[in-house]
């Protein structure tokens, strides 16, 4: 932190008063204490003390008078005294049943997990809430804090000296910070849908900032008695990739420990990129993916979910047999339409029989995978769009990385947003929904964006399938100039039938606005779009990923 200059350090802010976090249970008094609850031993504010001093504090939940217990750390910034039962919207699909009051949000449940001969610890990170110190997030900082944390429990005398971690979004995000660390007790790791690049994934898609998410998570993490990072206001004053944004970058390629990766494609701008790219780069030895089409929360709880994950934790923290070095290693859901899916096995990901299919783009809305297209398609760059629509003839599924190269023009502007739809519609072309963030049914099949002025690629991380942005630049457009932009859609599992359509939309805006003000849903309306949008069709394609059916390792 300290070796960065002084104009990328991060942006602090006073801490809001943790008392007064709204939608949050009243946060306990300060100060140790120990009680049976639930019919466990429970251990309240147990100080941890870094390696600097600092003391954050955790909650423990374990059997009375249980030893040689692995621990399952859930680390999170939401405040350990936050439950899930008190925090889920009702559309979230998660049955208050399936948990007990004690699980932390995100998080997993206590009472299940102490049963199964584990303890749970939580904690609150370094600035959080009661915890001393500044709170520094998804940087080194907070990687070496986690690592200590780790050493801490699997110290303590009660501990076998193992110790896994699991959880969503931000609760996955710190397994991929300090595994590269390699501390020495951390057996196994189950993150579940989090962010692996917080530029390209949380904070600017595409280049165009993010402004729903990011800003009101932000605000949930404002709660210190002293100060934290002031996650909004690094994001305005940041807006290329540069090294503020490369303090907070991965080592995925040095995590070495087993991992049980579960993504979502229903997670479209949130987590399913990040989560797919961390199995891709991590190089376990030991390491399964599962990718879903279902609400997060919901599959996370679901009882199906938390027996893989007792199975995958038995072998690797308790040297159990259990089923876990029997699994595929890919296990994925091919979408139908929300709640309806055929399963796949694979090897690897992206799945080894992949043949790329460029459908090419016509003025008449149509793309083909035969001659190019031609003519040239307009829209208002504010609320205008375009659509291109191939129906399939035969039984088609697209699983994998797709990409939409286009040769763009701007009419009235020096730079356009491009937001990027994939849906399906069925044989009567109606729109055929899928699961989209935590609540909805009615989403995308994949989407993606770009901001043109950051069209530039990075030719050793790009691939044929995944255009690599470096964003460290902009690239102004100039009148009656047309310029070639190639942009990553988010990965995606979706079956076609005969008679059913793959449809592509392109506009200036956000073409999936779903939530109230309330919800975590992202928008993007810092935009650059005025005039028109000119799309030369000669030159455009999009490329999807098909499987062909006959050597299906399904």
């Amino acid at each position: 932190m300290t070796d960065l200059a002084p104009q990328f350090r991060p942006i602090m802010r006073p801490g809001v008063d943790p008392a007064s976090a709204p939608h949050k249970p009243p946060l306990p008094p300060a100060g140790y204490r120990q009680e049976k609850r639930a019919g466990l031993l429970f251990e309240q504010n147990l100080p941890v003390v870094l390696r600097d001093g600092t003391e954050i504090y955790a909650d423990i939940y374990r059997p009375e008078g249980a030893t040689d217990l692995p621990v399952l750390l859930s680390w999170s910034p939401y405040g350990k005294h936050a439950k899930s039962n008190q925090v889920f919207w009702p559309p979230s699909g998660v049955n208050p049943e399936w948990l007990s009051p004690e699980t932390p949000f995100e998080g997993p449940d206590p009472v299940f997990w102490c049963a199964a001969g584990y303890a749970v610890a939580i904690v609150d990170p370094r600035g959080a809430w009661l915890s001393g110190g500044d709170f520094h997030h998804n940087g080194e900082v907070e990687a070496l804090d986690c690592f200590d944390t780790i050493d801490f429990l699997a110290s303590r005398p009660w501990a076998s000296g193992s110790v896994g971690m699991t959880g969503v979004s931000y609760l996955a995000c710190i397994q991929y910070l300090v595994a590269p660390l390699d501390p020495p007790a951390l057996k196994a790791i189950n993150p579940w849908e989090g962010f692996s690049d917080w530029y390209r994934e949380f904070a600017f898609h595409g280049g165009i900032p993010e402004t729903g998410f990011a800003p009101r998570a932000s605000d949930n993490i404002q709660y210190s008695l002293n100060r934290t990072e002031n996650t909004w206001a690094n994001i305005q004053a940041h807006p290329l990739h540069n090294p503020f944004w490369q303090s907070k970058e991965l080592a995925l390629d040095r995590i070495t420990q087993p991992a049980y990766v579960v993504a979502s494609w229903a997670d479209q701008a949130l987590h399913t990129r990040g989560t797919l790219e961390a199995f891709r780069q991590m190089q376990s030895q030991h390491k399964w993916l599962e990718v879903h089409g279902q609400k997060k929360w919901a599959h996370y709880y679901l009882a199906e979910s938390r027996k893989r994950r007792r199975d995958f934790f038995d072998h690797f923290l308790k040297a159990k047999e259990t089923s876990v070095m029997a699994w595929p290693k890919v296990r994925l859901e091919v979408r139908e339409s929300f709640g309806k899916a055929q399963e796949r096995t694979a090897s690897e990901w992206p799945l080894p029989q992949t043949e790329y299919l460029a459908l090419n783009l016509d003025s008449d809305g149509t793309m083909s995978p035969d001659a190019k297209g031609s003519g040239t398609v307009e829209y208002s760059a504010t609320d205008g769009e375009a659509v291109f629509d191939h129906t399939f003839a035969h039984n088609t599924e697209l699983t994998g990385y797709a990409k939409l190269v286009l040769d763009v023009e701007a009419r009235g502007s020096d730079d356009m947003d491009l937001f990027v739809a994939l849906e399906k519609l069925d044989r009567n072309g109606e729109k055929v929904g899928f699961g989209f963030y935590a609540f909805f049914e009615n989403g995308p099949v994949a989407l993606g964006w770009l901001r043109a002025s950051h069209r530039a690629l990075d030719p050793q991380r790009s691939t044929m399938f995944q255009p690599f942005h470096p964003h460290d630049r902009e690239e102004r457009l100039k009148e009656g100039e047309s310029v070639q932009v190639e942009i990553e859609i988010w990965p995606s599992s979706t079956h076609f039938g005969p008679g059913e359509t793959l449809r592509l939309i392109v506009k200036g805006r956000d073409i999936y606005d779903e939530g109230l003000p309330n919800l975590p849903f992202a928008r993007h309306e810092d935009l650059r779009n005025a005039g028109t949008h000119i799309l030369h069709c000669a030159n455009s394609y999009l490329q999807v990923p098909n499987i062909p059916l006959e050597k299906s390792e399904s």
